[in-house]
């Protein structure tokens, strides 16, 4: 295992995993970390302290002066990781067993099969036994025996692993089969898997699409409230993501240098953070300059576009014109894996669940509490609310106030899966007045439908035609449908909608 030509040494090391000895585990270990030292026929184990023992009786001994440092190349690194991860299939921790089967797919030949046979008796976990046949599947597929190979080659037509496709393609070259039988089998197994791998890409880019969409319904919510309400074209509504954002990046470096025990749940604080401070410039936003461009949306276009440059510029002069680094929480980092080529993150599963509750609320804030009346009422008819006693104005600001500190809270969530500078919200202005237009002026489920919609439309056409074409499609899409239904999706409903 420690000297020699490369092919004995590999053959060793796979002898000895399979030995059950237990001395061997640690042995591949100090190979491993190049603790190991030969000397003519003698092997020694060099622990960090400097102390050496015989690697064969384990006794303590000196080193040789023409003792040499044992060189490991590739394959041979290779070889050991294999057979290390071949001892973890007879852990007691199911986890490590797992792993150790997810370790071996891209190693499994048929000289590992004596362990992989062991380890397949001994399971007793019904899903890994499952996995461990199909490993041994996979192991046996190279034999010289042709009844082996055949009975593989249908074991292997249950498979989902990416892993085991590549092997099955290899194994369909013209000089590796030539058994017309098995070549037949192995074409049927390769059918299946590609199958199987198929769903598993399409439900990537649905739960992706999915995943845009909740962001494009973030970001459209506060903007439908706003332009539905007012008929204001906020330009600065990305800023007011930004905003969020960096307001996240500021409660995580206050967490990082006060409260680091408690980093991980800086998030949750960060969310309140967000849309304060977003809801805050915005409510001066419409005091300051909003307020006296009513029934103007020429002059409201620009000086919004305006205040999106002073913000952008404020940013830069603040935090500078990098990007700053936002970092998950340990809960939002990693993922689920659904399929064997699906991983769902768990950062955009939370925005998308974070999506939904936002969701609720605004619409519960609309429909069930005073403010929303008042929103509704004046969004209908200004006139008439106004003449009931509406202070149409104060509503003008809650409901600007409040579209802006959604917006905030979109930033928040888009800090946890992007870059965060001062070009945050130009990505997604367009596309947020795309979906409001889309599912119509001042209708929440129409933002719902349309944010969906889209964000799963264009993952579906990026895979057929690429990203600037998918754009160019989905714009062309919505400027027929506009101008067959003005009105969007959903249309207001009332002597005023028209």
């Amino acid at each position: 295992m420690a000297a020699g030509e490369n092919d004995a040494r590999a053959t060793a090391i796979v002898a000895a995993a399979a030995s059950g000895d237990p001395a061997v585990p640690a042995f591949l270990q100090a190979l491993q970390a190049g603790e190991v030292k030969v000397a003519g026929d003698r092997v020694f184990v060099v622990a960090g302290s400097g102390e050496a023992r015989d690697a064969s009786s384990g006794a303590p001994a000196a080193i040789p002066a023409d003792a040499e440092d044992v060189v490991n190349s590739n394959r041979i690194r290779r070889e050991i990781d294999g057979a290390l991860a071949a001892l973890k299939l007879f852990s007691a921790d199911a986890r490590q067993r797992a792993l150790a089967i997810r370790e071996l797919r891209d190693q499994a030949d048929e000289a590992r099969l004596p362990l992989i046979d062991k380890a397949y008796e001994a399971e007793t976990d019904a899903a890994l036994k499952a996995e461990l046949g199909l490993l041994r599947a996979a192991a046996r597929i190279g034999s010289g025996d042709r009844e082996k190979r055949l009975e593989a080659a249908r074991l292997l037509a249950s498979s989902s692993e990416p892993a085991v496709k590549t092997l099955i393609v290899e194994r369909l070259k013209p000089d590796a089969e030539t058994d017309a039988e098995v070549r037949g089998q192995l074409q049927f197994a390769l059918d299946r898997i590609e199958s199987k791998l198929a769903w598993g890409e399409r439900l990537g880019v649905v739960f992706t699409g999915a995943s845009l969409g909740s962001i494009l319904l973030l970001v459209a919510l506060g903007l439908a409230i706003t332009y539905g309400l007012m008929g204001v074209i906020n330009m600065a509504h990305g800023e007011l993501m930004m905003i969020g954002a960096y307001a996240t990046y500021l409660v995580q470096n206050a967490f990082r240098a006060w409260l680091p025990d408690a980093f991980d749940y800086y998030v949750l604080a960060a969310i309140p953070a967000s849309f304060l401070a977003a809801g805050a410039v915005g409510a001066l936003m419409e005091k300051s300059v909003i307020r006296f461009l009513y029934g103007r949306p020429l002059e409201t276009l620009l000086a919004t576009w305006g205040i999106s440059l002073v913000l952008q510029q404020a940013v830069r002069s603040i935090f500078g014109a990098q990007n700053v680094p936002v970092e998950n929480p340990a809960w939002l980092s990693g993922g689920v894996q659904v399929m064997s080529n699906l991983t769902l993150p768990f950062n955009r599963i939370a925005i998308v669940v974070f999506a939904a509750i936002v969701l609720a609320l605004v619409a519960a804030l609309i429909a069930r509490t005073r403010v929303g009346l008042f929103v509704r009422g004046v969004t209908q008819n200004r006139r008439m609310a106004a003449c009931v006693g509406v202070n149409t104005a104060r509503v003008d600001t809650v409901a600007f106030a409040l579209g802006a500190g959604i917006a905030g809270l979109a930033g928040c969530a888009l800090s946890q899966i992007g870059n965060v500078g001062p070009d945050l919200g130009q990505g997604y202005i367009v596309d947020s007045f795309m979906v409001v237009v889309l599912g119509g002026v001042g209708q929440i489920a129409g933002t719902v439908v349309a944010g969906l919609g889209l964000g799963v439309l264009n993952k579906l056409l990026e895979g057929w035609q690429g990203a600037v074409l998918a754009k160019i499609m989905v714009l062309v899409f919505i400027v027929i449908f506009i101008q067959k239904r003005p009105q969007g999706i959903f249309a207001l409903k009332g002597r005023s909608a028209e």
